[in-house]
Order: C-alpha cells, then structure tokens, then sequence
C-alpha cells in the first residue's frame, strides 16, 4: 500500500499557483461557488454533502470527466439508492477558509457530512494544532446544526517536506479527531492515488480521472457501511 513517503511532489508550492486563491474570508470565486452547490433535493432523498478543497472539487479534470463524489453520485443512482450527492469543494481551500463558510454551507439539508481539508495546510507547513483545532469547530459546529448529521471524516497525509515529526503529527490529526468524536475514519483519501505518477496531472498532486475512481472507492469503503447501516434502521422501523 503507498504511503504518505510515496506521495512525490515535484514541489509542494505547486499548490499555491494551481490552486492559489485564498480560502480566508470571502471572496468572488468562493462565493460564487457557494451559489452554485444550492441543490432541489428530490422527496424521500437525503443528502452527502462533500465539504473540500480542489480534490473534492475535481480540480483540473477535462469536461466530462468526473470526481469522486460524482462518481459516487452515478454509483448510488445505479443501486437506486435515495441519496442525494452535493459537492461542496474549493480549491484552495483551508481548514481556516472551511470554518469561515461552514455556516453558509449548513442553510440546506444536510444527512451526511464528509469533511475534506487540511492539505492545504499541510503543505503550507501550518503548525499541526491549528487545522486540528479548525476541523473540530467545524465537527462541533454541523453537530450543533443538527446532531443527527452522520459525519464521516477524510485522512490526508503529506510527504515529509517540513520534517518527519510534522509529517507523523499532521496524519495523527485524524484518527485523532474521529477517535475523539467517534467519527467514521476514511484513513487517506489518496490511498493507492498518491505517488502514483500515471494517476496524477502533471502537477503530481491532483489525481486524473482514473486516480477519481480510486477515490471514490477508498470513500465508498466506508460512505457504504453509513448508507447500509441508515437503509436497515429505516427498513426496520
């Protein structure tokens, strides 16, 4: 299995000039995209929303070509599944950024919640404690929307560019934070993806279209057991 010392990037600041607007604050880009997420749920459905950065939002993918939450969306309708997909990702995005529109992004329904971010700030070599404390206002602040909202969070992990002790401490942040708040763990998102040179774009760090497959299985892994579990309760009741 690759690990995050596989996940080779020709240059971590590659990120910032592909990706660079900032996700502190608002700005056009971002609040154009926030209009744009606002969905017409069919009666009955419920909704995943993907909350990201340019890995949710399919950065750098051709027309046509899909990310994985919508290929999941095409996987659910193929099950005839009543499950609505909603892709909140951003390039650029931060945990910061996240926080900050978090609450915009909670006006609609929300079923299930799966939170994406903090590589931006890996890569950007942000002390550990503040996207793990960012992701946390953003888990206590769905919770507190709605308790019932089934969180399921995203492991990233990021090659050793700012030493290995930062690189162990930022992937501890998740299984950190899901076993704190008892959160269902995709472990990393790029498993299988990450360092894989024929399933990367150029830029080494956002996947093709054939690594958006493998994505989507890595969350439909888990996104699964969620939806099988919440379809056997409704059966039941």
């Amino acid at each position: 299995m690759r690990t995050a010392l596989q996940y080779i990037i020709v240059c971590s600041l590659i990120l910032f000039t592909s990706c660079k607007n900032s996700s502190e604050g608002n700005t056009p880009e971002k609040n154009a995209q926030d209009s744009r997420i606002e969905e017409t749920v069919a009666e009955g459905n419920e909704v995943i929303l993907f909350f990201g950065n340019s890995l949710t939002a399919g950065y750098g993918l051709s027309e046509g070509e899909l990310g994985f939450p919508e290929i999941i969306q095409k996987k659910i309708d193929s099950l005839d599944l009543p499950y609505e997909v909603v892709n909140a990702g951003l390039s650029g995005e931060t945990t910061a950024g996240g926080k900050g529109r978090i609450d915009w992004i909670l006006n609609q329904q929300v079923d299930i919640f799966i939170l994406e971010l903090g590589g931006n700030d890996g890569l950007r070599g942000i002390p550990v404690s503040e996207p793990k404390k960012n992701l946390q206002e953003i888990i206590d602040k769905v919770r507190a929307k709605d308790p019932d909202i089934q969180i399921i969070l995203a492991g990233m992990q990021i090659p050793p560019n700012f030493g290995q002790d930062y690189t162990s401490n930022f992937k501890n942040i998740y299984p950190e934070l899901a076993e704190e708040n008892d959160l269902p763990l995709i472990p990393f998102l790029l498993e299988n993806v990450a360092g894989i040179r024929e399933l990367n774009q150029s830029d080494g760090i956002h996947p093709t279209a054939e690594g958006q497959k493998i994505l989507a299985e890595n969350v439909w892994a888990i996104l699964s057991e969620i939806i099988q579990k919440e379809q056997t309760e409704e059966f039941a009741e």
